[in-house]
């Protein structure tokens, strides 16, 4: 038995708050994304896209609900935050998907039976360090067609250290005046959800695995466009930035 459907709205309404918090006008964020995927899917008959790092799918539900026709799914390596999804934006066309990005064999564990359209990514890649992110972007551009797209939302510097000192004071600026940083922040959000006994069995089932290894990396725009070219995509730029926050869409 899951997680009913009042407790699921709780929790993942607490956090859409709390990650307000991290990503500077998130909702612009997503939309510009959508608007990405919807492009370049365009045409494409029940398009299939994954939502990488996708915490409980608040992303990928967007994305379902903007494209009715295409198979999106929710990938992430917590149980507890895909168990919270599944019973808030369950529907046919939205599959949630445990699988721990980078881990060896990762992608396997999506059972993918066709070539990606889009494979998208909100402030979960900076967890992975240079060599294990340089592994994902070719192995997503190996399972893209071509065509498809890779767009990656997420705090990267510019290339300038003076401009990034400057971003980040805007991005806090920004928070300041929308009053998000009076939200829940990771730890409250995840302390809470330990004191509700109706999480208890799925905050178990976590072990050791909880979150990817935050070993991050300090790559700039161009670092990741490099990295990306070399992977075999051919176009790649930035689309959107607000502050620190960046949309980089990388075309097959």
């Amino acid at each position: 038995m899951g997680v009913n459907a009042v407790t699921a709205a709780r929790w993942v309404e607490r956090w859409e708050d709390q990650q307000q918090r991290y990503a500077v006008d998130r909702e612009e964020s997503f939309t510009v994304i959508a608007d990405v995927v919807e492009h370049v899917t365009r045409g494409q008959a029940a398009p299939l896209v994954l939502d990488l790092g996708s915490g409980p799918g608040s992303l990928a539900a967007r994305l379902a609900g903007r494209l009715p026709d295409a198979e999106v799914l929710a990938v992430d390596g917590d149980p507890l935050l895909l168990e919270l999804g599944s019973a808030y934006y369950g529907s046919a066309s939205l599959r949630h998907v445990e699988a721990m990005i980078g881990e060896p064999g990762w992608l396997d564990a999506l059972a993918l039976d066709r070539p990606v359209d889009a494979a998208v990514s909100t402030t979960a890649l900076h967890y992975l360090d240079r060599r294990t992110l340089t592994r994902v972007y070719r192995e997503l551009a190996e399972r893209l067609r071509p065509g498809g797209v890779l767009v990656n939302g997420d705090h990267i510097s510019p290339d300038s250290a003076k401009v990034s000192e400057l971003a980040q004071d805007i991005g806090r600026r920004h928070a300041e005046r929308h009053k998000t940083l009076s939200h829940d922040d990771w730890e409250s959000w995840w302390s809470g959800a330990a004191s509700d006994p109706e999480l208890a069995r799925f905050l178990a089932q976590r072990g050791s695995h909880r979150h990817p290894r935050c070993e991050g990396n300090d790559l700039t725009i161009t670092s990741h466009a490099d990295l990306l070219r070399e992977a075999g995509f051919e176009h790649v730029g930035v689309v959107w930035q607000y502050g620190h926050s960046h949309i980089l869409a990388a075309v097959r």
